[in-house]
């Protein structure tokens, strides 16, 4: 039976730097700024490598028992203590019986752990109340937005569900935009945020909850050039907003982008009732629904910043939405200048500045209207349909050759056929 050895994420990351050191494929100051160590201590970890395998980068105190560890006879007396002389004691409250009665000091979360192991919950539920203030609108418009997805039956069943996605000025209350999709995606805060910049302008900030297509889970390893960048992986829309320079503010709380969320109880109170007046039955009616809805609420109820000056940036010249509002993905250039992309493969055609891109790194873009366009340095590349693959020419020519054959009838020669005979050599 081989043994079975199982590495963390850092242990992970530490085999596959050590691997390119043992390979020759990195010099030790490399390694040592990827591992975090110093080079003394990286040419420790990779004797220990070499000498005993991915087994040396395991942590020596794994698997063993701390020296002031509970006993299993220690924690079996707490438990029966808990459940019997002590029933309906809070963890607090056991702690201190424990300490005055049994002459057993504990601390209040070693007991909390020990119960837990075996399911036994506090019998007293009581959350901490937090205390919650208002704070001030910020003084200008465009300053800060906050923004959200609302799914929601706007419909009220004459068409499908859809999530409404949409922003809201903290100084003003006005709504700058909207728009409704299917689902709460990161294509859809695109669009929404696109139409602010292009009607409004950048704005300084955006609020935000935590969901997956601001922020990316902090167990999600970095690359290795983003290590060497000193950067964090970021969502297509987190990048989105690094390259407009817009701040990104995440909440912790729903109660942290309370006026977003009080927007969307009006919203599901009076826009759902304009959409059932309109006779709404799909997602394109309840846009052309909400062109005109979001300019009477914001006559309505919008109120005057403190400051009249716009906080709103324009964008620069030469400014291209399409090269920002889209999704952007990293791929190398084969060597005969062919790029795939979700079993596309795209011809990268000479240019003026060079003749090939054999093996270059090259971006592709998946606009929001469909389309896909390359880029070197961000500059965009000429580029068309690649022909198929040879082997995919094969199968189809073989499909074609069988199409053509399929209303032939074979025989099967009788046995006295002359082909069947068996001649006897001379």
């Amino acid at each position: 039976m081989k043994e079975r050895l199982t590495l963390n994420k850092k242990e992970q990351t530490r085999l596959i730097v050590l691997n390119q050191l043992e390979r020759r494929e990195m010099n030790i100051d490399k390694g040592a700024l990827l591992l975090k160590l110093s080079e003394r201590q990286t040419w420790r970890l990779l004797a220990f490598y070499r000498q005993e395998g991915a087994a040396g980068l395991v942590h020596g105190n794994r698997e063993r028992v701390p020296a002031n560890a509970f006993t299993t006879e220690f924690k079996e007396r707490i438990i029966e203590l808990a459940i019997s002389k002590y029933a309906g004691f809070n963890h607090s409250h056991l702690s201190e019986k424990l300490a005055e009665c049994e002459q057993i000091c504990i601390s209040r979360s070693s007991v909390r752990r020990i119960l837990l192991e075996k399911g036994i919950r506090s019998p007293r539920k009581r959350q901490t109340p937090r205390h919650r203030s208002r704070r001030e609108r910020y003084p200008r418009e465009g300053m800060l937005l906050q923004t959200d997805g609302s799914p929601h039956d706007w419909l009220e069943g004459r068409g499908p569900k859809l999530c409404l996605i949409g922003a809201i000025d903290d100084a003003t209350n006005k709504v700058p935009s909207a728009v409704f999709q299917e689902q709460e995606t990161t294509e859809g805060y695109m669009r929404m945020l696109e139409d602010i910049v292009l009607k409004q302008g950048i704005p300084l900030a955006l609020y935000h909850d935590r969901h997956s297509i601001f922020e990316l889970s902090e167990n999600i390893l970095p690359s290795l050039e983003e290590q060497l960048a000193g950067k964090r992986p970021k969502t297509q829309f987190g990048r989105l907003l690094e390259e407009l320079g817009i701040e990104s503010i995440s909440a912790n709380s729903p109660q942290a982008k309370g006026r977003i969320e009080r927007l969307w109880g009006t919203f599901q109170d009076r826009l759902t009732s304009e959409l059932r007046l309109a006779g709404a039955r799909t997602m394109e009616e309840a846009n052309r629904v909400l062109a005109w809805f979001l300019p009477e609420y914001n006559r309505k109820f919008a109120v005057l910043a403190r400051e009249p000056e716009l906080a709103y940036r324009r964008p620069e010249d030469g400014f291209n939405a399409e090269e920002h509002f889209c999704l952007k993905y990293q791929r190398v250039a084969g060597a005969d200048n062919v790029v795939r992309f979700n079993a596309q493969r795209f011809q990268i055609l000479p240019g003026l500045d060079r003749l090939s891109y054999a093996r270059c790194p090259v971006e592709i873009q998946l606009r929001l209207d469909g389309s896909l366009a390359v880029y070197y340095q961000e500059k965009a590349l000429d580029t068309q349909i690649a022909p198929p693959e040879a082997t995919l020419l094969r199968k189809s020519k073989s499909i074609l050759a069988a199409a053509g054959t399929k209303n032939r009838t074979y025989t099967k020669p009788p046995p006295d056929h002359p082909w069947r005979q068996v001649r006897n050599p001379v």
